[in-house]
């Protein structure tokens, strides 16, 4: 993985360099994504210019997750800040309303967005964004939430790909071998609500995006998986286009 490693972060100094921005930030969630665009943008820019925001939810955000992205910065050499998000999302419990479940989560990944961008606005920075294409191909993600950002450093690698990465890049195993989750609720995985581990939902997108057919897939894997993949690559490619604009 050395030459991914490479390009990435010679894709990401080459962008930064054009955009005339020479620093970057980055949400840390303590989770082997945002942990290997962090490893990258200390690569490509110096651990001088890389500052992380940790923003857990408190009471809800497990304490060794916080633990675990304090240690990376401290392994990386970056710069960090903590701001819990409660304060910033507790406000929508007086909306008139009656909120989904759906509402709340996404709620609180455009609050972290926005503290993002006002970070990244009062510094001069670049926001590095951490979806996988594994994410991305899924609509797992939220629009306008954790899928904003100025750059995605990983958006072209698949989940599998991003575990293979971090061991390069020597993330500690205890932040590549946990279990994924966006912490939005209690009990969240990534593997519960996409139905599938990702070992198995990758073969598939890698088989997808080589333009393998229905039917070819069902003959490889479980029917079920196979049609609520296809089902959520279909219903969320809207969030990786651009907002459609009508003509006069």
């Amino acid at each position: 993985m050395k030459k991914t490693a490479d390009r990435l972060a010679k894709q990401l100094k080459d962008y930064a360099r054009k955009a005339g921005l020479k620093k970057t930030v980055i949400g840390l969630s303590g989770g082997v994504d945002s942990a290997v665009c962090a490893g990258l943008a200390a690569k490509a820019l110096g651990k001088k210019n890389v500052h992380a925001l940790l923003m857990p939810e408190l009471k809800l955000t497990d304490p060794e997750n916080i633990k675990h992205a304090v240690e990376l910065c401290h392994k990386l050499g970056i710069n960090y800040s903590v701001v819990a998000i409660n304060t910033f999302v507790e406000p929508f419990d007086e909306i008139a309303w009656e909120q989904s479940s759906a509402a709340k989560m996404n709620t609180k990944a455009r609050a972290r967005m926005s503290i993002l961008y006002n970070f990244a606005n009062s510094h001069g920075c670049l926001v590095i964004g951490t979806s996988n294409k594994s994410e991305r191909l899924l609509g797992y993600g939220t629009k306008h939430g954790d899928l904003a950002a100025d750059i995605e450093v990983i958006g072209g690698l698949f989940k599998t790909d991003v575990v293979k990465l971090a061991e390069h890049l020597k993330i500690p195993e205890k932040i590549i071998s946990k279990p994924p989750s966006a912490e939005l609720a209690h009990g969240q995985t990534d593997e519960n609500e996409l139905g599938a581990p990702y070992f198995l939902l990758d073969q598939i997108l890698v088989d997808l995006d080589k333009k393998a057919t229905k039917a070819r897939l069902l003959k490889k894997y479980d029917k079920k998986v196979v049609e609520d993949v296809l089902r959520r690559v279909e219903s969320s490619a809207h969030k990786m286009m651009p907002v459609p604009m009508l003509r006069p």
